[in-house]
């Protein structure tokens, strides 16, 4: 009885995503290379999936792992035969998102959004609108380069393009707010022909398409969850020849921004790069942001600086900012805590990003740091990570105390990687900072943990360690450093 409970699962996740990509059963056996019947009776049970027609179908549906864990739990040998007590349903008493799915398509100059949602009637009235949001921000978390930016260039409802359909049938809409940087507006479940409201107890698929060019769309997609949601699925199509790399977040209400707890999914066919992903049962308030970069469209630009086969060269091209550009020694601007704490919470989730990106192209065997100028945000927040794993993250820093003598040191910065730096830095500093509750703190760090900190904190005052330095001193060439993959080192101190 478990077994077969299980095997309705699988089925019924199988039929989901047909659903949901619009695929007949014939349509997914041409595509996974098993024939309708075999395909047929795994939806009616009396076939079990195997392990590669699983992972063909979740591939092909762009399922981001959902037909997998489907088949890994149908895969789990039940301990006991006694059917499953299926948990008593809560009564319905609102609007209820059983699916939302995105795909977003980027041709290389123009992003085409589709969201689909099933929605499902749990209230008492018929539901004849819904409200949508179509936003934009080419600049997130510089609110005043963005607001300046779409000023001047505004979203305009020609070159969105919108369309919206309710079971397929079309639908039309109502303005709510026409913004520089954002529409929104309730979509009408009626035409010209009549209308389709939401009855109780019913559900129904809204769909709705719009473009936007990559001048006015950020690299970011979010989602935020303000409705019941039983689950969400995202696909990023892009060009394969612009070697993307997506990566995700997750923020919550009471958290700072973690990576996905599900994995992205990508497959590569027909010249496009397909990154897929989904999660169950979102909780309420929950944002699942994917960030993307095109390497070849930034080792292009590097190659044209001169610097694609450099340590700063391959730096830029993961989007850490280079010197040189002002907002650099631009001191950055404070936070006001607790009222930007959902800005500030999407700063630190943008910077965890980065840093793991530097990972993923160097072994930082000291530590290693990133301030919010550094990519391309005038925000004063940092995140530091220490050699023993510890993550460091503050908002509004300043260093208040210094003691215990110096130390001189070699230190790096993402923003010059190209060279290695000789930086007397104070043994133990006194930093006053600011908790996303807006609470003042202050925190002593002491040796490596103070010269990554002091580092920081630098950067959002506008400074850079050459200011640092000892007069005559000039940093060397990283071919020359010998201490990259080595820990600090620590010796006589100077008083």
């Amino acid at each position: 009885m478990a077994d077969r409970a299980l095997s309705e699962e699988f089925a019924a996740e199988l039929k989901r995503w047909r659903d949901v990509r619009g695929m007949s059963q014939s349509a997914l056996a041409a595509l996974v290379g098993y024939t309708p019947s075999y395909i047929s009776k795994v939806e009616g049970q009396q076939q079990r999936p195997s392990r590669e027609f699983a992972e063909q179908a979740d591939e092909r549906l762009r399922a981001g792992g959902a037909i997998r864990r489907a088949y890994q739990t149908l895969s789990v040998k039940p301990r006991t035969d006694a059917p499953r007590q299926p948990a008593a349903p809560e009564p319905p008493t609102s609007l209820v998102v059983e699916h939302e799915d995105t795909s977003l398509y980027y041709d290389g100059t123009t992003y085409r959004a589709t969201q689909r949602r099933r929605l499902f009637n749990g209230g008492s009235e018929p539901i004849t609108s819904y409200l949508i949001r179509i936003s934009v921000d080419r600049y997130p978390g510089d609110p005043e380069r963005s607001n300046q930016h779409y000023r001047e260039n505004p979203l305009t409802w020609e070159e969105i393009d919108l369309s919206a359909n309710i079971d397929g049938e079309s639908i039309g809409w109502r303005v709510q707010h026409d913004r520089d940087a954002f529409k929104e507006l309730w979509l009408l479940f009626e035409n010209e022909d009549g209308r389709y409201p939401l009855y109780p107890g019913e559900s129904a698929w809204l769909e709705y398409t719009y473009t936007v060019s990559d001048t006015k769309w950020g690299t970011w997609f979010q989602r935020a969850v303000r409705l019941p949601t039983q689950r969400i699925s995202v696909q990023l199509d892009f060009p394969a020849e612009l070697s993307p790399a997506v990566w995700g977040t997750e923020t919550t209400m009471t958290a700072t921004g973690g990576p996905f707890r599900n994995p992205i999914r990508s497959s590569t066919e027909a010249g496009r790069r397909v990154f897929s992903w989904s999660i169950d049962e979102p909780p309420l308030h929950a944002r699942y942001r994917m960030e993307w970069k095109f390497r070849a469209k930034a080792i292009k630009e590097t190659n044209l600086n001169g610097t694609a086969d450099t340590a700063s060269g391959r730096m830029q091209a993961i989007g850490i900012v280079q010197e040189g550009d002002p907002i650099l020694t631009t001191p950055a601007r404070l936070f006001s805590l607790p009222d930007e704490a959902e800005d500030a919470r999407r700063v630190v989730a943008e910077l965890n990003s980065a840093a793991d990106r530097a990972a993923g192209v160097h072994n930082f065997g000291k530590g290693m740091g990133i301030a919010a100028p550094q990519i391309g945000i005038n925000r004063a927040a940092a995140i530091i990570r220490t050699p023993e794993g510890e993550s460091i993250t503050l908002f509004n820093p300043r260093i208040i105390e210094d003691g215990g003598g110096f130390d001189e040191q070699y230190e790096g910065c993402l923003s010059f990687f190209d060279v290695r730096g000789m930086v007397p830095r104070p043994m133990s500093i006194s930093v006053e900072h600011t908790d996303i509750d807006g609470q003042q703190r202050i925190t002593i760090f002491e040796r490596g943990h103070a010269r990554l900190v002091a580092h920081e904190v630098d950067h959002l005052h506008g400074e850079l360690y050459r200011s640092k330095m000892r007069p005559g001193v000039e940093p060397i060439p990283v071919s020359e450093y010998r201490g990259t993959g080595q820990t600090w080192q620590y010796g006589q101190v100077k008083p």
